[in-house]
């Protein structure tokens, strides 16, 4: 068995060496070529930007596709079509804890005065809160004209919206008082206070709600609704950010309909420019450390760019290839060229840390042809170092395109096309660069001015490659610190530990709603949503259940008109569906109509005749009597939005009953933040419930929230399902490219452990499962395997029986390349530490985490773990002669040279 394993071994490695080697020498002997052809490459699949797509739409991009809320959400939108923008405030006093005094009241009407008279030009075009508003009758207490036929939401409807009736009205908590029951006013009341009487005392605050009509499109993936943002930006917006100068009695916390896509638009677009300084940083950091840091001979402030250029190039191909193939971009793409640069820097150093070594003679010496034949040696050397970590990378981002999250799955595809080109080019058009750099080292001619030969002649006086310093410090200090008997215990138990710890905080990780996350801090949304828990805990999501089907809705009149008995005592457990006691909990226009015909009977609703039901005695006669019941200027005009009829009048297709769930929400870590799980359990727990009601019509219920609850339900399932298919596919993809299924079970063992530290920390930090994490995890797995597939793939190059002295030189040999690599990539992650976006925030935060555990298991655990049970080295392995202290590797003889060559 030994012999059949060293033998698929050898096999593996001589394949990938020789068809690295071959590439090597085409693009030595043609570097100018290689260039242009990789040039050509990316012009052609530049081509597919033609069908270039975007995506910005949150449902068509953290929504699972073919769900059960997305079949919900189009029978709804069928019957009730989404016609309404939201913008709402919660008003509370400046000083006090009462906002129900008349002088707060007084000033809270002159601002709705503000916003109601206001004006917004849009396009050369004057509109004010009538021109926009969503129409609704009955919003007033005692009016149907001007504003009270706008759908506006506040205790300011008792005055009719007019500052002159308030300011006479002399008994004004009394008129108030008319709203509704003590759950009514609850229900809009922040905090309210009530007397042994139940009369109503005081309160905190008191919302303020405006509601458009919805114009909105969609522009190339992107919602747009000018008309109503540019009102919401000149009116309301406009009118509550004065507040503080012009209405000083009160605070005002405040959310529009455009809020979100700015603060979080606007955070994304500032952070960008820190994604550019990332960039500068890592070109002036692979400048210092690619060659010497001052330009001139040795320097290689050229090869740096070429390197950002590589990136570039990857990054242009992958966007045209993945357009031709139909993928759309969003909002998190944007994070691509960072994470390709990481990896492209990377295969960077591993090049040119393989090109240094080659290099067996002065420069001055070396013709053209002598090139030629380093950079295939250089490459044959390299070559399964970068594919190993490309195939891994590729693979952990292709089996995630699988999911079921749109922009996962777009976002992943990407990723793996530009991962591919990020190894194509590194292999080509970055090796013929640096051929090229080193034919003008050796000519002795300047970087910038690369036609200009120096004056002073090129310094030979090391006519071989040198190891630098990080080199020598693995050589001389790390290794031995981490390789002598206490170093390999100390190492062990350390490694233990933090598995230990890691395992505990995997388990304990939970999926949570991280919307509220993705509000930059210091936005006035915080302040919105802070105030809505303070004023409003018991307020939660808006739920409706839409029942179907004109006749068994007629059959079953009776049980509808009594629903709220069946909702009653649900808030406590699942579904945690509010108590049916006020008009905001619950509302039922088959309650209502029922109320109104006992009381009121037919007449002004077309008179026709009752039943000994108190119900219209047909089905014809209760669908016309209902629809002028409900009509925008009848009696029951608050149900009007309730009730849909067909195009000719005669059927009640569907009508809604509107609830709520109670708050379903959870301090975590000291912070209020939404219970995914809770919801999660009401959602599926409220389809059963309606399930149930075999003697009622045909029902489903819809919230907004129901798409993104979906999502939390597949991603903590997709979350552990893709990275360990990841890691099982750096399992298999290993053993092929490191060829050693020894030195392949160490690799993956250390990439396991290192990604359980991984999700240890991110519990430690109070990183959650969301959209974002799955995502940066998914790369963690590959990045982890950049640092210790480099050091395993090395240790198998390095003959000799001792795995001590294999593992040294293992670190002496590519630590350098693989820490230069990693510190590149962290410089790059700790500018954007400083970001104030979410999506930035956690994808640094995650790099940090990835870049700081897969070095030190890739640079200290594995090679423990190898100078323990490594395998034996390939039969092509290079032998270990000489001493190890810090000298520079002994030349090859002919002999040796004459065998690379075969």
């Amino acid at each position: 068995m030994p012999g059949c394993v060293e033998s698929f071994g050898d096999t593996i490695d001589q394949s990938i060496a020789g068809f690295f080697k071959r590439i090597g020498s085409f693009v030595g002997s043609r570097p100018r070529l290689t260039i242009f052809l990789a040039i050509l490459l990316t012009i052609f699949c530049g081509g597919g930007f033609v069908r270039w797509e975007t995506e910005n739409r949150g449902e068509k991009l953290w929504v699972p596709q073919d769900t059960t809320a997305e079949q919900e959400t189009e029978d709804y939108q069928s019957y009730f079509a989404s016609t309404s923008r939201f913008n709402t405030m919660l008003i509370s006093p400046a000083s006090g804890d009462n906002i129900l005094t008349k002088g707060n009241l007084e000033e809270a009407m002159k601002m709705h005065l503000a916003i109601e008279t206001g004006v917004a030009n849009v396009d050369g075009i004057d509109y004010a809160l009538a021109d926009l508003c969503t129409k609704s009758g009955g919003t007033c207490a005692s009016k149907f004209d001007g504003v009270c036929q706008c759908l506006v939401s506040s205790i300011l409807r008792q005055w009719n919206y007019d500052l002159a009736t308030l300011q006479s009205d002399d008994n004004f908590l009394e008129t108030l008082a008319g709203y509704g029951s003590m759950d009514d006013l609850k229900a809009v009341l922040g905090q309210p206070t009530f007397d042994p009487n139940d009369a109503l005392v005081s309160a905190e605050a008191f919302t303020l709600s405006y509601f458009l009509v919805d114009r909105e499109v969609v522009v190339a993936g992107t919602p747009d609704d000018p008309i109503n943002e540019g009102w919401e930006e000149d009116v309301f917006l406009a009118v509550v950010e004065s507040v503080p100068e012009t209405y000083p009695a009160l605070v005002v916390n405040y959310f529009a309909a455009r809020s979100f896509e700015d603060e979080f638009g606007g955070a994304i677009s500032g952070d960008l420019g820190l994604v550019q300084i990332s960039y500068v940083v890592v070109f002036l950091f692979l400048a210092a450390t690619l060659g010497k840091i001052r330009p001139g001979p040795g320097s290689r402030w050229t090869m740096s760019l070429g390197a950002l250029f590589m990136v570039v190039l990857s990054t242009a191909a992958c966007f045209g290839l993945s357009s031709a193939f139909g993928l759309f971009f969003g909002p998190v793409h944007s994070i691509l060229p960072f994470i390709l640069l990481g990896i492209g820097v990377d295969d960077a150093f591993v090049i040119v840390n393989a090109f240094n070594r080659e290099r067996k003679g002065p420069r001055t010496g070396e013709t053209n042809e002598q090139l030629a034949k380093r950079s295939a040696l250089s490459l044959a050397r390299a070559g399964a170092s970068i594919t190993v970590t490309s195939a891994t990378d590729l693979v952990a981002f292709g089996i995630s395109s699988s999911s079921r999250l749109p922009a996962l799955s777009s976002f992943c595809a990407y990723a793996a096309i530009g991962i591919f080109f990020l190894w194509l080019f590194s292999a080509t058009f970055f090796t013929g660069a640096l051929v090229l750099d080193e034919r003008r080292q050796r000519d002795n001619r300047r970087e910038c001015l690369c036609c200009v030969t120096r004056g002073k002649p090129l310094d030979e006086s090391q006519e071989t490659y040198q190891e630098d310093i990080i080199s020598k410090y693995f050589r001389n200090y790390h290794g031995p610190a981490v390789l002598s008997s206490v170093g390999k215990i100390v190492v062990l138990v350390i490694f233990g530990a933090l598995l230990a710890f890691g395992i505990y905080g995997a388990m304990n990780l939970s999926v949570e709603d991280s919307e509220r996350n993705f509000i930059p801090a210091g936005s006035y949304l915080n302040d919105y949503f802070d105030a809505s828990d303070a004023f409003f805990p018991d307020q939660g999501i808006d739920m409706t259940i839409v029942f179907q089907g004109s006749t068994d809705i007629y059959n079953a009149r009776t049980a509808l008109s009594e629903l709220d008995t069946r909702l009653t005592g649900l808030s406590t457990a699942p579904p945690y569906i509010s108590e049916p006691v006020s008009e905001e909990a619950y509302r039922n226009v088959m309650d209502g109509f029922a109320e109104y015909l006992s009381f009121t009977g037919t007449a002004e609703i077309g008179g026709v005749s009752l039943g000994g039901d108190g119900w219209p005695a047909t089905e014809a006669d209760f669908v016309s009597s209902l629809k002028l019941y409900a009509a925008n200027s009848g009696p029951g005009s608050k149900y009007a939005r309730d009730v849909s009829f067909s195009e000719d009048g005669t059927k009640l297709e569907a009508f809604k009953v509107q609830t709520e769930y109670v708050r379903l929400t959870k301090v975590n870590r000291g912070t209020v933040i939404d219970d995914a799980d809770k919801q999660i359990d009401a959602m599926d727990t409220t389809r059963d419930l309606i399930a149930s009601w075999t003697d009622l019509p045909q029902a489903f219920p819809y919230s907004d929230k129901f798409i993104s609850i979906e999502g939390f339900k597949i991603i903590r399932r997709e979350f552990f399902q893709n990275v360990a298919l990841a890691l099982l596919a750096v399992g298999v993809i290993v053993l092929f490219t490191v060829a050693s299924p020894g030195a392949a079970m160490i690799i993956t063992l250390v990439v396991l452990s290192c990604i359980i530290d991984i999700l240890g920390f991110m519990y430690a930090l109070g990183v959650v499962i969301d959209s974002v994490s799955v995502i940066n995890l998914v790369l963690a797995v590959g990045l982890s395997v950049d640092y210790s597939a480099h050091v395993g793939h090395c240790f198998m190059t390095k003959g000799g029986d001792d795995k001590n002295r294999r593992a040294l030189e293992s670190l002496a040999d590519i630590g350098a390349a693989v820490l230069s690599g990693a510190l590149s990539t962290f410089l790059a992650v700790a500018i954007l530490l400083f970001s104030s976006s979410y999506v930035f925030e956690v994808l640094s935060t995650q790099f940090a985490l990835t870049v700081g555990f897969g070095i030190i298991h890739g640079l200290v655990l594995l090679p423990v773990l190898l100078s323990i049970l490594g395998p034996k080295p390939f039969s092509s392995a290079e032998p270990i002669d000489g001493p190890t202290e810090g000298k520079e590797e002994p030349a090859k003889g002919k002999d040796d040279e004459e065998e690379d060559d075969e």
